[in-house]
């Protein structure tokens, strides 16, 4: 059903886009443009603000184009009603928060920049992610329960499409973080559960596991209890079968060499973060799912190893805990589209 749902959608973006007669933008100013919207979004009345954008837009005709093309943009958005584009239009520029508004920066501006042509955004943008028959914000996590008895929990930011047909049942992990109880099957012939990612599939064989989709096309699996075979999109043949208590990353072309993987990387589904002397950047991404807010990490103490266990439900004082234990500055930033930033470096670094 997403499926077609998405078709439905970019049919939709080819045949309504901007006229193609529309100006087009310098790219930088566009940018410009499109920061000067979000600020405006984010501060409608600061007569500091108003002041200052009024005086950006008299500077240079070209200024006043790009912000015209936004004006453009947002009528044609208005015109589309309740069309399912415009349901994925306006969750991008407008409900996003934190870390996902820049998302919702780079759809704008490939709007602005691109006429009829930027709303074939299917390769740069996740709508599919966001159209997902499961989501979970940033900080939120969620237990399902399907109805062949599989039990799933979805970590924060994560996106899950559930296809369960005649002859098997398929679970597209689109993002994030899902850790799955596997059940037997009721049906007869019972049929093959199968977790999908971009890399390829894991087939798993009566276990418990979890499934990570990062960044670069891999997927990290964890297997916990029975086993769970790694299948790669492009070269399946190189199928490899995982026991419990390993852990390997799976990419299109191949499964890499398994390593030990241990009961408390699963905390997480129960709200803590257990940490084994991992480095500090390590941390601020396992942490990442849990907070709206931006986390980052300087690169000079990155590789700093951390050790302990944490409760996820105030990131905030974990960062500042961690501070204090490192003897390192963290450091609260408000970043121009509205979003919050807590950075962590050496002292006078940040």
């Amino acid at each position: 059903m997403n499926e077609q749902r998405l078709s439905s959608a970019e049919t939709e973006i080819s045949a309504q886009g901007l006229p193609a007669t529309a100006p087009e933008v310098p790219a930088d100013l566009a940018r410009q443009a499109v920061e000067w919207w979000f600020q405006l979004q984010e501060e409608p009345d600061s007569t500091l603000l108003q002041s200052q954008w009024h005086a950006w837009r008299a500077q240079d005709p070209l200024h006043e184009q790009a912000w015209q093309r936004i004006q453009a943009v947002q009528q044609r958005l208005q015109g589309l009603g309740d069309t399912p584009l415009a349901a994925l239009a306006r969750s991008a520029l407008v409900s996003m928060r934190g870390g996902d508004r820049r998302r919702a920066v780079q759809a704008l501006l490939l709007l602005v920049l691109g006429g009829g042509a930027a709303w074939q955004m299917e390769a740069h943008l996740p709508w599919r992610n966001w159209v997902a028959d499961v989501r979970t914000a940033r900080g939120e996590r969620r237990r399902l329960t399907l109805p062949d008895g599989t039990q799933l929990v979805l970590n924060g930011g994560s996106a899950l499409d559930i296809a369960f047909g005649a002859t098997e049942r398929r679970l597209l992990l689109r993002a994030g973080d899902i850790h799955v109880v596997t059940a037997v099957d009721s049906q007869q012939p019972a049929r093959p559960l199968v977790v999908q990612t971009e890399a390829g599939e894991m087939w798993p064989l009566g276990t418990r596991f979890t499934v990570n989709v990062a960044e670069g096309q891999r997927s990290l699996v964890a297997v916990y209890e029975g086993a769970v075979r790694l299948r790669p999109r492009l070269q399946p043949q190189q199928e490899r079968v995982l026991p419990a208590g390993q852990q390997a990353w799976l990419d299109m072309r191949g499964v890499a060499a398994a390593v030990p993987a241990y009961e408390e990387q699963s905390a997480w589904i129960d709200g803590m973060l257990v940490a084994r002397n991992m480095r500090l950047d390590a941390v601020l991404q396992a942490l990442q799912p849990a907070t709206t807010v931006s986390l980052v990490c300087h690169p000079a103490v990155a590789g700093l190893k951390v050790s302990g266990t944490y409760p996820l439900d105030d990131v905030p004082r974990i960062m500042a805990t961690l501070g204090t234990l490192l003897q390192l500055q963290v450091r609260s930033m408000r970043r121009w589209w509205g979003g919050q930033e807590l950075a962590i470096g050496p002292m006078g670094a940040l």
